[in-house]
């Protein structure tokens, strides 16, 4: 069972920087595809970043050129930069494989993002 935990979200002033890490159970980048989705309160789950098992990365129109994702293979670890952050970034931060062969999916507990004056 692939297990996936998050760390490094903390409460940060708008325009600070974080990266948020997810550590993997076992090594699964070439075989699924990675995600990070965050919840704020009163509102639904959005994906803001999306890797592939070609390496190829996307991002929510709201965080694009602010967010970047990125893996370190040899370290099972799949990472969330973000720049520039601003009170709307406020949010439960979880990481997400999912297996594109049979749909199963993977998540992490999630780590607190707190934006604010």
């Amino acid at each position: 069972q692939v297990q996936l935990v998050e760390s490094g979200g903390d409460s940060v002033q708008p325009g600070g920087s974080l990266r948020l890490s997810c550590l993997a159970s076992e090594n699964i980048f070439s075989i699924y595809d990675m995600h990070w989705y965050r919840q704020a309160p009163g509102k639904q789950r959005e994906l803001v970043a999306r890797m592939t098992t070609n390496g190829s990365s996307s991002y929510a129109d709201s965080v694009k050129g602010r967010f970047t994702i990125s893996e370190d293979n040899n370290k099972n670890t799949v990472f969330l930069q973000i720049n520039n952050l601003k009170p709307e970034d406020t949010a439960v931060y979880y990481c997400n494989g999912r297996f594109p062969l049979t749909g199963a999916m993977a998540w992490g507990p999630g780590t607190q993002v707190t934006v604010s004056s």
